[in-house]
């Protein structure tokens, strides 16, 4: 499952509080601006780019991925009048809308216990969706479809549940109904 990230790194308002150490006092460049440097290479690195939002990507069979990547292709421009914004790593099987990003990921595994989350299941336009409550908001994942597609929704977005009427068209179109939530 994914979890919502936060723009904030640990610590950071220790660190800033820090007194400056006598080398910072004699002009020596601060130490956090080294930081910050070392941080951007290692992100240059990495391959990361401004804007990006860090997704885990699943890894299912080529059946599912070519699946999943027709419905991730499908999910409308704007979610909750968020625009799409690129994941990191580029992946056919995930996208972002907005800052905080909500994210989206196909492939993923089915929800733990799933029988009873199939009994646990709430429709939205038509798709049944299982949702779990995290730190920063909701993990919704489809109930009763061939793939298991999750949209993770930070709690600026409340009511969290809203993001799920925007996909639920490409949702239906592309995420063959197995069973019906009940």
């Amino acid at each position: 499952m994914p979890k919502i990230h936060s723009r904030t790194a640990p610590g950071a308002a220790r660190r800033a509080s820090l007194p400056l150490p006598a080398a910072r006092r004699a002009g020596a460049p601060l130490p956090v601006a080294r930081l910050a440097g070392a941080a951007l290479c290692v992100l240059l690195i990495a391959g990361c780019t401004p804007g990006a939002t860090p997704v885990p990507v699943p890894s299912p069979g080529p059946e599912v991925a070519a699946a999943c990547t027709d419905l991730v292709k499908a999910l409308p421009a704007k979610v909750l009048d968020a625009k799409r914004r690129k994941t990191t790593p580029e992946s056919p099987l995930t996208t972002a809308y907005g800052d905080p990003p909500i994210e989206m990921t196909c492939g993923v595994a089915a929800p733990a216990g799933t029988p009873e989350a199939q009994s646990k299941c709430f429709e939205v336009n038509g798709v049944g969706w299982f949702a779990k409550q995290v730190q920063n908001g909701y993990v919704f994942t489809t109930i009763g479809r061939a793939l298991y597609f999750e949209v993770a929704v930070p709690n600026k977005y409340a009511p969290e549940a809203n993001a799920l009427t925007d996909v639920s068209d490409a949702v239906q179109k592309h995420d063959k109904l197995v069973i019906p939530c009940l």
